[in-house]
């Protein structure tokens, strides 16, 4: 077990503590930094909801959570149980000002005032503002204050706008943790030592070298319970604005000057503004949207989007997104940058794949293919380099076969590679911003996606279904096609 430096002794206030969220994600994670050592004794964890529960109880909830989210092997009875007592609850509604505040207060008010206190905001985006202004009413805003944002930020650039302009009229924007949790996770995070630690790839990462870019991220699941949710939001609000755009600014964005958060963070927004606008009248040339039907998984048969919502449901929310972006830049000049997302894929896969150029010109009597780079972000987290070697058959003529250079992190390394949110939490109390998006990023982000959504909107692209258990429409692979491509599963 690793035992790591631990982080300053904190509060951290979970709003919307009994949903999801909290329970699968964020109390697993916080108990995996205390069973490291990075979460001292003395912290508190402090669940609040509209639930009228005892602290008790919500500890009982707690322990559910870990034994259903901690892989049993990770999961000390001992450590669970002196982790659950930094647990407590507060029967609260953050977004009235008339709710039961003073026994929040009186909770926090029992730890010295300069204690570092997390607002974790794991609500609908839209009660933001609202509770950071009762926050800031009930006067439990402090100058060690943070607050975290979940995504999303918004459904389009005029209601983030709303939302980031009520959260900072109470919290300065250095104290604003907007979280992306695809950013925690260890192999996008890589990406910047794989880029700018090793010059053999660094000086290859252009144009001149690379033919494209996909960044896939394909689900196996349905919406499942997330229905309400996600009808109202589809798969380019709730991936490709915010997760996948986020992939491509790491994977398109020249060197930092340092790894000082908005060195970093300039070198993204340059790419985002970089971005090709994708106009209405593009929409039906450069997107394609799908949405899943009835579909088979070996004997098992795979319900539709509109089952999946209930009976004589209608809807042309979108289940899966792809489209061809470009960043126009001196460095990538025309490269396609193709992004697909969907649900009901054939496989769960996130990963980026770097397809070089081909030789221009080749002395074997078979043209060998181009090399590509193959980043895995989930599952099996590595990197997978195709190379071209001589057969070791025996044969007369020096043929060649393709080979890979694989390197699986966590077998490399013998460690557990964490979830994301274990980094991004604790980066959080020590006040670290670099995995974290500024709010010109958000802004430039939906300026880019808005007029895609318009188009949409209007009809100007086709909603294509596909069977679920599959890779998506075939529109998907005919917008690749058109430029000789393929998605890499379709590769040779």
């Amino acid at each position: 077990m690793a035992q790591l430096p631990p982080v300053d002794i904190f509060d951290y206030i979970v709003f919307g503590a009994t949903g999801d969220l909290t329970m699968r994600k964020l109390l697993p994670a916080l108990y995996y930094r205390y069973r490291d050592g990075q979460i001292p004794d003395e912290a508190r964890i402090i669940g609040t909801a509209r639930s009228p529960l005892s602290r008790a109880d919500f500890q009982g909830r707690a322990e559910k959570a870990l034994h259903n989210f901690v892989k049993p092997a990770d999961l000390d009875p001992d450590t669970a149980r002196r982790f659950l007592d930094l647990v407590h609850y507060v029967s609260l509604n953050g977004a009235e000002a008339d709710s039961t505040w003073p026994a929040l207060k009186s909770l926090l008010a029992e730890a010295p005032a300069d204690r570092i206190r997390v607002y974790y905001l794991a609500t609908a985006p839209g009660l933001y503002g609202q509770i950071c202004e009762n926050l800031s009413n009930q006067g439990l805003v402090t100058e060690q204050s943070r607050v975290v944002l979940e995504k999303p930020i918004g459904t389009d650039l005029q209601s983030a706008n709303a939302i980031n302009d009520g959260v900072g009229r109470h919290f300065p924007e250095n104290h604003i943790f907007r979280i992306d949790h695809y950013l925690g996770k260890e192999t996008v995070q890589n990406l910047i030592a794989l880029r700018f630690a090793n010059p053999v790839f660094e000086r290859l990462w252009s144009s001149d070298a690379i033919e494209y870019v996909q960044i896939t991220a394909a689900e196996t699941v349905g919406v499942e319970g997330r229905g309400p949710y996600y009808d109202k939001s589809g798969a380019l609000r709730d991936m490709i604005q915010n997760h996948l755009l986020q992939v491509l600014c790491l994977v398109a964005m020249d060197p930092p000057g340092s790894l000082e958060a908005d060195s970093l963070r300039n070198e993204k927004l340059k790419v985002l503004h970089a971005l090709r606008p994708i106009t209405p009248d593009d929409v039906a040339t450069y997107t394609v949207r799908g949405q899943y039907t009835r579909g088979k998984e070996g004997d098992k048969t795979l319900a539709g989007y509109l089952e999946d919502l209930g009976e004589d449901a209608t809807s042309s929310t979108e289940t899966f997104v792809a489209i061809r972006a470009e960043v126009h830049s001196w460095r990538w000049g025309a490269v396609p940058f193709y992004l697909r997302s969907g649900k009901r894929m054939a496989e769960k896969c996130s990963e980026i794949v770097i397809q070089f150029k081909a030789a221009p010109w080749s002395i074997f009597a078979t043209k060998p293919p181009a090399n590509r780079l193959v980043i895995r972000i989930q599952p099996d987290e590595g990197v997978t380099l195709s190379v071209s070697t001589k057969d070791p058959t025996p044969t007369d003529s020096l043929a060649l076969r393709q080979a890979d250079i694989d390197i699986a992190f966590e077998k490399a390394f013998g460690t557990r590679y964490p979830d994301s949110y274990e980094r991004l939490l604790l980066d959080v109390v020590r006040g670290d911003p670099v995995l974290f998006i500024r709010r010109d990023e958000v802004e430039a982000a939906w300026r880019w996606a808005d007029p895609i959504l318009q188009g949409w909107a209007e009809d100007k692209v086709k909603l294509e279904p596909y069977p679920a258990g599959s890779w998506g429409p075939e529109a998907a692979r005919a917008l690749l096609a058109r430029s000789g491509h393929q998605w890499h599963e379709d590769m040779a």
